[in-house]
């Protein structure tokens, strides 16, 4: 009898629950009795919407209230010696090690001061892990037994489920060493990890757990040797130990069939394979199957488009046809927490295109749905109806535009568009005559604090409350504010600060064609942080300017260069939900042409020096080496230069990048004149040192502005001090990791202050 599975549900809450009480506990408005409380009714939520669409096999842990790697941590006792000396209670530890903290001594309690750990993309999603940190003194053990006590709270409520953990091999493979560990490779503790994933194993099987979900997505990327003989070590172990629940090994996001031989001998009861993203290794992972349970999935759990039932009726009936009906369950390619809670919500959206997505609980009724159609149920009025939103999406003029598909083939072939008209030191040269920077030139990466005024009139504008004139005059004063303070401290290059703007990417697919977007469409990013992705719906071009007239304004306020800010078009395309049936390339082409006409309005507008971030350019890298990596670092990188080479040399262009492990090649592709990426938590000096030969000039985020913590003006000193014994002084700009967008206005102005007092101390220095 073939099974229905949902590997995870988003954790957010249909309206942002979780991210509501979570910032509302941290600044105090809440105790941590209530935010358990929230998380526990989210919790019940996701599981008896799953037990009512008739779904067997219903994930349980797969709750956080930041991250699920931290929680793993934190279970396991990997918490750096810096988190502990303060006795903090168990989730203010969590929270700092997500975070950061940092607070004054009261009559109770102790000052605080300690910095976030490193914090990354989980493989190539736009959902970011707190990366574990492994020292030689790290005290493995359990701490509590959340995922048991979660297993047993659902089953309190008459709800079976399966709990998922993410497994051994790929938690310490995610991780990195501690600055006093350097040289400690993290798989080596895995003998040392293991005793406690039989302890917890042990005690969700004295709970009644009958299977656990063991996710390992490590083994979709190039893996070294020493690792790929850890899994036999790691799950013969588990498989030795007495008295442990059955394991499927889930992998996601990609091919696994390079390590193939690593896992195909496992003595695990199943396998889950994601066959959304990689169809084409269904011949070589059925190969080892035997006996085991094959877990298919097929319904997407990365975008929003609706399944296509016909063609996942057949391939489960293929697989079927392998391995035998008893064996085979239907589940979504990874966990849903990468998409929307719930269509449903959506009211605005164009009645035609809302017809063609499926968001996270519609997506639990299409895994209902295929495994009923498999068993012979009769579906057929769901079937039909599937059918006709396919091929009204295929049909719609709304998916296809003949002028831009010409424009975007014309520019592929013409290679001078992706080329400046100069090489670098040229180019400096001019730009070193226009702006007259000082050493160690000062400046920010974009937006500066949303308020709670911005966002109230905002909102207000967006209903039609106050007029667009009135509105307009918010912004301005709001602008003249930013650029008022930036000239007060000191800054060298300002920005307007991006009052206006949503989302740094909702903002500008709002101003293009070929987007929808929706009203509670929130997906997780990181702890608190939830974003709307616009979804890309048809060919894309810009049908006016997007940014002029409020840069043109700042300009108007200062002598000083005022930066023109825009999203890449690499990082518009990412985070979005893109299309499915026209490839990535061709609508980052697209993109980039929508940007280089508003490159050029820039320019000839007066703004010269333009930003142009491209945070997302990691996040799209293929997770293997080979000829699609290849082929992905050409297009990305010449759809940036397709953007912003069609300026004169003196133009100066920048670009951002953050939360990404960085090769200096890709950055090197796309010719910026200077980039920014973020620093502020890399530990290991040899990450400078990859930079020292970048040949234009860069800037490495000096503070973390994800965290409340304001870094002192000697800490900078010490930060840039270590930088320029690796790289050169005349090459560096001082700036924060990211845009401010998500800090008070106090914190902002005690850290840039500090930053621009460092930058002037190494001026006299030098």
């Amino acid at each position: 009898m073939v099974s229905s599975a949902v590997l995870g549900f988003p954790r957010i809450g249909a309206f942002r629950e979780l991210k509501k009480n979570t910032e509302a506990y941290w600044s105090g408005k809440i105790d941590a009795e209530q935010l358990l409380k929230v998380g526990k009714d989210i919790r019940e939520k996701n599981w008896k919407l799953q037990k009512e669409a008739g779904v067997d096999i219903i994930p349980s842990n797969d709750f956080s209230f930041y991250d699920q790697v931290l929680d793993l941590s934190i279970l396991f006792n990997v918490i750096p010696d810096r988190y502990t000396k303060y006795e903090l209670s168990s989730l203010d530890t969590f929270f700092a090690m997500a975070r950061g903290l940092q607070r004054k001594a009261t009559e109770t309690t102790k000052a605080v001061d300690v910095p976030a750990l490193e914090m990354v993309k989980w493989f190539d999603a736009n959902y970011h892990y707190v990366r574990p940190t492994f020292s030689k003194s790290t005290n493995f053990k359990l701490n509590g037994q959340k995922p048991v006590d979660e297993y047993l709270e659902a089953k309190a409520l008459g709800i079976e489920t399966r709990p998922v953990l993410v497994g051994p091999v790929s938690y310490l493979y995610l991780g990195k060493a501690d600055k006093d560990s350097l040289d400690l490779e993290p798989i080596s503790l895995l003998e040392k990890l293991l005793p406690l994933y039989v302890d917890i194993l042990k005690k969700l099987a004295d709970a009644g757990a009958k299977v656990v979900q063991i996710d390992e997505p490590t083994l979709v990327l190039d893996l070294p040797e020493n690792v790929k003989a850890a899994f036999q070590t790691a799950y013969s172990k588990l498989a030795a130990a007495e008295g442990l629940p059955e394991l499927i090994l889930t992998t996601y996001f990609g091919d696994v069939r390079p390590n193939l031989d690593a896992i195909k001998e496992l003595p695990v009861s199943g396998f889950h394979f994601d066959f959304v993203r990689t169809p084409e290794q269904f011949d070589d992972v059925v190969s080892i199957i035997g006996e085991k349970t094959l877990s298919v999935g097929i319904v997407d759990g990365r975008n929003i488009w609706k399944n296509n039932f016909a063609e996942s009726v057949d391939f489960v009936k293929k697989a079927i046809a392998k391995v035998g009906a008893d064996k085979i369950i239907v589940a979504t390619s990874s966990s849903l927490l990468h998409t929307p809670v719930d269509l449903t919500n959506e009211k605005k959206l164009d009645a035609e295109i809302k017809n063609w997505f499926s968001f996270a609980t519609q997506k639990v009724d299409e895994v209902v749905t295929i495994t009923k159609a498999i068993a012979g149920e009769d579906v057929s009025a769901k079937l039909e109806e599937n059918a006709a939103a396919i091929k009204s999406r295929k049909e719609s003029k709304i998916t296809n535009n003949p002028e831009v598909r010409k424009r975007t083939s014309e520019a592929q072939a013409d290679e001078s568009m992706a080329k400046r008209h100069s090489d670098f030191p040229t180019r400096l040269v001019s730009q070193k005559a226009k702006y007259n920077l000082p050493l160690f030139p000062t400046t920010t990466i974009g937006s500066f604090p949303q308020t709670k005024e911005i966002r109230i009139n905002r909102n207000k504008f967006s209903k039609g409350e106050i007029s667009a004139e009135e509105y307009e005059k918010f912004i301005n004063s709001e602008m003249e504010t930013v650029v008022k303070f930036q000239e007060e401290i000191g800054l060298d290059v300002l920005v307007h600060g991006e009052p206006e703007r949503n989302d740094m990417v909702q903002y500008f697919g709002e101003k293009l064609n070929g987007f929808a977007f929706t009203t509670n469409g929130w997906v997780q990013s990181y702890g608190s942080r939830y974003v709307r992705p616009p979804i890309i719906v048809g060919d894309v071009d810009r049908p006016a300017a997007m940014t002029v007239k409020e840069s043109v304004y700042a300009q108007s306020l200062t002598k000083k260069p005022m930066k023109g800010m825009l999203t890449g078009p690499v990082t518009i395309l990412r985070w979005s939900f893109p299309r499915d049936d026209v490839t990535q390339k061709v609508q980052s082409y697209q993109l980039s042409l929508a940007l280089r006409d508003e490159v050029n309005d820039l320019e000839k507008a007066g703004i010269t020096v333009i930003q142009v971030d491209e945070p997302a350019i990691r996040e799209g890298l293929p997770l293997r080496a080979g000829s699609e990596r290849s082929d992905y670092l050409q297009w990305a990188a010449e759809s940036f230069r397709i953007a912003t080479s069609g300026v004169e040399d003196s133009t100066q262009i920048h670009s951002h990048f953050c939360y990404s492990d960085l090769d200096p090649n890709h950055i090197k592709a796309l010719d910026a004149d200077v980039v920014s990426i973020e620093f502020s938590k890399k530990d290991d000096p040899n990450y400078i040192q990859e930079f020292s030969n970048y040949p234009n000039h860069i800037g490495l985020g000096l503070f973390d502005i994800h965290s409340p913590r304001i870094p002192s003006k000697e800490e900078f000193i010490a930060r840039i001090g270590e930088i320029l014994k690796v790289y050169p002084a005349d090459k560096f700009w001082v700036n924060p990791d990211c845009g401010l967008k998500t800090r008070g206005w106090e914190e902002t102005r005690a850290s840039l202050t500090n930053m621009v007092d460092a930058a002037k101390y190494y001026r006299g220095k030098y």
